[in-house]
């Protein structure tokens, strides 16, 4: 199995400089200027720590209807979703006793889409499985008055499921794009944006993750050679900025492989058709999956996850 997981990855990784191009960017990500967006941290994609056993003790939540995802873009048919695939994503919360534990668990429960929620309090870790986007359960753990941010997600009994994000760092337009591999057949995308014009926006998963010229030098749209389609697999239909340039989406992409993906890049564009150049691009680099992000402090200066640059 290994060894078939090796030769997978080494088959279908792009050159290795833009890989390397990835990971440079990714770790030396500048914050969002929100207070509350949050990214994720790729501090350590060592295995399960041992600690993560008491997150096996599930505790359950009754059953709720999964919510519909509201969006402000869609993907290209046939693969728009009207809600998002279940997935876990897991949380660092900042717990300091049961009382923190109960009063997350509460205010988790009364979002509709959440089928199971569990706690380790000993690493200030929460996992959720769910079909919510990552902001809206971000902002209710923020609700909460604690501190919190994403350090994983994906599908723990599965090791081909992976998870990549592309971070736009400015100086004009910040944003994030996780992509969480659902099953080998399906991903999850999600999108927050901000400092761009209002209107429509295309945007796309581009060949390259070459930034020199920034999303001029991307390449085309990629599209693997067996995949049948009108459209490109990588087009990711249309964004609409709000008159404060802010653009969320939330949605998922038949067909769509995270391993395929790392050192390729997202392009955003002035046009709904992508007839120009590009304004933006960001490289995508591999993100941490379930269980390999548990690390509390920072080895450089000790300072607690959500609070480390």
């Amino acid at each position: 199995m290994v060894g078939f997981l090796r030769a997978f990855t080494a088959a279908s990784a792009v050159p290795a400089a833009a890989a390397a191009v990835a990971a440079v960017a990714f770790s030396s990500a500048a914050p969002y200027p929100s207070s509350r967006l949050r990214f994720p941290l790729l501090t350590s994609l060592s295995p399960f720590a041992s600690s993560s056993a008491a997150l096996r003790t599930p505790n359950a939540v009754p059953p709720m209807a999964a919510a519909a995802a509201a969006t402000t873009a869609d993907l290209s048919a046939p693969d728009k979703a009207t809600a998002l695939p279940e997935l876990t994503t897991e949380f660092m919360v900042d717990m300091k006793c049961e009382g923190c534990v109960t009063a997350v668990k509460n205010r988790l429960q009364t979002l509709e889409g959440i089928k199971n929620i569990e706690v380790d309090l000993s690493n200030q870790v929460v996992r959720v499985l769910g079909s919510l986007p990552v902001k809206t359960m971000l902002d209710a753990l923020h609700q909460t008055g604690r501190d919190a941010r994403l350090i994983g997600q994906g599908n723990p009994d599965d090791f081909l499921v992976s998870a990549a994000v592309a971070e736009f760092k400015g100086p004009v337009i910040y944003g994030v794009v996780r992509l969480a591999q659902v099953n080998m057949e399906l991903t999850r995308v999600e999108a927050t944006f901000s400092g761009l014009s209002p209107g429509k926006h295309g945007w796309s998963i581009n060949e390259f993750g070459d930034l020199t010229k920034g999303a001029e030098s991307t390449g085309k749209v990629y599209n693997p050679p067996d995949y049948l389609s009108n459209k490109p697999l990588g087009d990711l239909g249309t964004l609409e900025a709000g008159e404060n340039g802010e653009a969320q989406f939330s949605g998922s992409k038949e067909k769509l492989r995270v391993v395929d993906l790392i050192g390729r890049s997202v392009a955003l564009y002035a046009t709904d058709d992508r007839s120009d150049s590009g304004i933006a691009a960001a490289v995508v680099a591999r993100s941490a999956g379930v269980g390999e992000n548990y690390k509390k402090l920072c080895t450089c200066d000790g300072v607690t996850i959500w609070e480390s640059s």
